[in-house]
C-alpha cells in the first residue's frame, strides 16, 4: 500500500476518533432509545465511523450502532487479511479479528434484542462510505510484505482510536447491561492493539 493511502487512512482513524470526543463529552444528557420493536443492524455498518461529525450528544442507541459498526468492519477486514496477508502473524492476526469481533458483535446483537433497541446512527453519519474506502484500498493493493505492513499499521491506528470511542462511550452510556458490554469488550480491543503492536514491531519501519 502506498504510503499516501496509509497516511489516508490513519487520518481517517484519527478524525473518527476526534468525533467521537467531541459526541461523548457531551453524553450526560444521553437517553437510553427504546421507542422501536426490534433492532436493525445492517452488515454495512462501519466501524471507522465509530461516530458522526454531529454536535449532538451520544445516545444508547448511537453507541449500539457504533459498537457493531466497529466489529462488523474489523471482522470483514481480518478477512481480507486472512487471503491477502503474506506472513503467519498476519494472517493468524487476522483469523483473530474475524472470530472475536464475530463474538462481540453477537453478543451486542443479542444485548440490543434484549433491550429492544433499535441501534440509530449518529447524525450525519458517513460509515458505511468510508469503511468501503477503506476496503478498496485494501482489496487494491497486491499482497505482499508491503500490504502486511500498511494493515498492521492501520490496525494499530485503529485499534487505539477504538480505545478511546469505547472509553467515552462507556461515560455517555445510560444502560447499565450496554456499559458492562463495553467494560468486558475493552480488553478484548487492548489485546487486539497490544497483538498489532508486537507484530508491528517484527515488520520493523
Amino acid at each position: 500500500m502506498s504510503t499516501t493511502r496509509t497516511v489516508a487512512l490513519f487520518m481517517l482513524v484519527t478524525a473518527v476518533a476526534a468525533c467521537a470526543k467531541k459526541e461523548a463529552s457531551r453524553a450526560d444528557t444521553t437517553r437510553l432509545d427504546t421507542t422501536s420493536a426490534a433492532p436493525s443492524m445492517g452488515p454495512g455498518a462501519a466501524a471507522d465511523t465509530t461516530a458522526a461529525a454531529s454536535s449532538a450528544p451520544l445516545t444508547d442507541a448511537n453507541i449500539v450502532f457504533i459498537l457493531h459498526g466497529a466489529n462488523a468492519a474489523d471482522s470483514a477486514r481480518g478477512k481480507l487479511a486472512e487471503s491477502k496477508g503474506t506472513s503467519a502473524d498476519v494472517k493468524q492476526f487476522g483469523k483473530m479479528m474475524v472470530g472475536e469481533h464475530h463474538a462481540l458483535n453477537m453478543q451486542g446483537d443479542q444485548l440490543a434484542k434484549k433491550l429492544n433497541v433499535t441501534p440509530v446512527a449518529p447524525a450525519n453519519d458517513q460509515s458505511e462510505a468510508q469503511a468501503k474506502t477503506e476496503m478498496d484500498s485494501l482489496t487494491a493493493v497486491a499482497k505482499g510484505a508491503a500490504w502486511d505492513k500498511a494493515y498492521i499499521a492501520y490496525e494499530v491506528g485503529y485499534h487505539q482510536a477504538v480505545m478511546d470511542i469505547a472509553t467515552k462511550a462507556l461515560a455517555a452510556a445510560q444502560n447499565a447491561e450496554l456499559k458492562a458490554l463495553i467494560t468486558k469488550a475493552a480488553p478484548v480491543i487492548q489485546k487486539h492493539l497490544d497483538r498489532a503492536k508486537e507484530i508491528q514491531g517484527k515488520m520493523g519501519s
